[in-house]
């Protein structure tokens, strides 16, 4: 299944920061490059565990599912990130490791997609099927 065009825009609009970057999905940035670097990693992910299926949950079960996707990441790499766009704000992760074993783990928190980040590249749109 697509990713909406209405939430494909929305993802695009929005802005992620992340350890004092922002980024923006179809731009590069060699001060991410920089910080992936410096975490010994080539790609990573912005995931969240909020507002499922594109719904506002209220805060208090956002932040419960980010304490949980924490725990199912274990020791995986990870530093603090937020997603904005027009009218809202989410808690994000930036998570080092495996697209694929990440996009798994947004799936079982009912993602739509999640933003990959990989040295020397454009800031990628993965929608999750």
């Amino acid at each position: 299944m697509a990713l909406p065009a209405h939430l494909a825009t929305a993802y695009r609009r929005a802005r992620y920061s992340v350890a004092g970057l922002e980024l923006a999905v179809g731009r590069r940035s060699v001060a991410l490059d920089g910080l992936l670097a410096g975490m010994h990693a080539r790609d990573a992910v912005l995931i969240t565990a909020w507002n499922p299926a594109s719904r506002r949950m209220p805060p208090h079960w956002n932040a419960r599912m980010m304490a949980v996707l924490r725990r199912r990441l274990g020791s995986t790499p990870c530093l603090p990130a937020t997603g904005a766009g027009a009218g809202w704000c989410e808690e994000h992760l930036l998570v080092t490791g495996d697209r694929r074993r990440l996009a798994k783990l947004a799936r079982l928190f009912r993602q739509a997609a999640i933003v990959g980040l990989r040295r020397g590249q454009h800031v990628r749109l993965l929608p999750l099927d």
